[in-house]
């Protein structure tokens, strides 16, 4: 069973807040046929049919958010999502994801687009009329794609590889983010599109206008970069793409969804189709005894958080730039129900594999509260930590990892 992603499991249970019912609509919601106008102007995409819109509060939204997620999201994914990232190190050992994603939306949520439903709904109390109107540019976007892209089946298809999903949802937040920057830019007599001021302005203004929220600013930093990283990641790299296609752009990038991460976050890879290598993580021993609760792929979006977490931000981004691809699966014993984390990550170099392996064990002494070495040379890591045994090896480009066995590893 593949594992659904932090952004995955937050981007569901909002997209499902539709159900709820709705306010009557605000005065804004008259300038609706503008707004379409404008961004058929910018894309070359009519809208086909009228776009359904309604007003929710926040006490409806955190009632049904609550509610949902218990009926939605089975509690065996949600631990499986939830260990992984306990195992990975992304987050502490005490972290509710259920609760954190619950009070995160009900804290962040302005708008959203159901793509199920095929409506828009603009949260009563989100903000100034300005900022409630711009939030309806995005939303409207959003919809726009829907009725050309099909939104649902582009994050389905998106789903054996969770780095993969994580992108496609830079793709659809990042387009969004774009467009409603473009729309603004042309009713102020600029250009269609996006200057570069205006971007800058865009990247600080989303980075630093979450800090702003409580629940957010106490949110492990993986979890913090995973709902900022679509926004302003995916908005850079829908400009680098139009920077080279125009209007194409808005089309390609659904039509020929980025595979990873990396090429969000490396424009010249996606438009050179450079691809992320799939190492398989290592066997365990005695591999009948136990099943799988989780697996899927990681990313150079997950290795630049966990490396800046533990080593030092701009190792993390640096280093994570060399990542050719990662593979992990969470294992869980079928009689004693201990789990095992086992991973391996190809780099594009012997030397970023070792630059890697070497920084490791930071992550290791940053993650867990416990930590016995028992042997570090230049190739292996082993010892003993919080989750059990671990063994940590250096194969030429790619590092496997083995932890949480419940005896010395060899």
């Amino acid at each position: 069973m593949k594992r659904q992603s932090a952004l995955s499991i937050a981007l569901f249970i909002l997209l499902a807040v539709a159900l709820l019912h709705a306010a009557d609509p605000p005065p804004f919601f008259s300038e609706i046929g503008t707004i379409e106008a404008g961004l058929s102007s910018i894309t070359g995409l009519p809208f086909t049919r009228p776009v359904p819109y309604g007003v929710l509060n926040k006490d409806q939204l955190r009632t049904f958010l609550d509610e949902r997620i218990k009926k939605a999201i089975k509690p065996a994914d949600l631990r499986a999502e939830e260990l992984t990232l306990k195992m990975l190190g992304l987050v502490p050992s005490d972290f509710d994801l259920r609760q954190n994603t619950v009070d995160l939306l009900t804290e962040q949520a302005a708008a959203f687009y159901d793509y199920n439903k095929k409506k828009l709904f603009v949260l009563e109390g989100s903000g100034t009329g300005m900022e409630e109107r711009t939030a309806l540019v995005h939303e409207l976007a959003h919809a726009l794609a829907d009725q050309h892209f099909h939104l649902g089946k582009y994050i389905r298809e998106g789903e054996p590889s969770d780095d993969g999903s994580t992108a496609r949802l830079a793709v659809m937040e990042g387009q969004a983010t774009w467009l409603m920057a473009a729309y603004l830019s042309k009713q102020d007599g600029g250009p269609a599109e996006v200057p570069d001021h205006m971007l800058s302005l865009m990247t600080e203004s989303i980075q630093s206008s979450a800090r702003e929220y409580p629940v957010f600013s106490k949110a492990p930093l993986y979890i913090r970069e995973s709902l900022v990283f679509p926004y302003a990641e995916g908005m850079l790299f829908q400009n680098a793409v139009f920077r080279k296609l125009g209007r194409d752009s808005f089309s390609e990038v659904f039509l020929h969804p980025p595979a990873s991460t990396q090429q969000i976050l490396h424009p010249d890879l996606y438009l050179a189709h450079h691809a992320p290598s799939n190492p398989t993580p290592p066997r365990v021993p005695e591999p009948h005894a136990f099943r799988t609760l989780a697996e899927g792929n990681l990313g150079e979006f997950d290795y630049r958080v966990l490396l800046s977490q533990y080593a030092s931000d701009d190792q993390g981004k640096a280093l994570a730039t060399h990542l050719a691809g990662s593979s992990y699966a969470v294992l869980e014993h079928k009689h004693e129900k201990f789990p095992v984390l086992v991973y391996a990550s190809t780099w594009d170099s012997p030397e970023s594999a070792r630059q890697y392996f070497e920084l490791y064990s930071k992550v290791l002494q940053g993650k867990w509260k416990k930590l016995d070495m028992e042997s570090q040379t230049a190739s292996e890591l082993t010892g003993h930590g919080d989750s059990g045994y671990f063994r940590a090896w250096l194969d030429g480009s790619t590092v496997n990892h083995i932890e949480g066995w419940k005896s010395p590893l060899h």
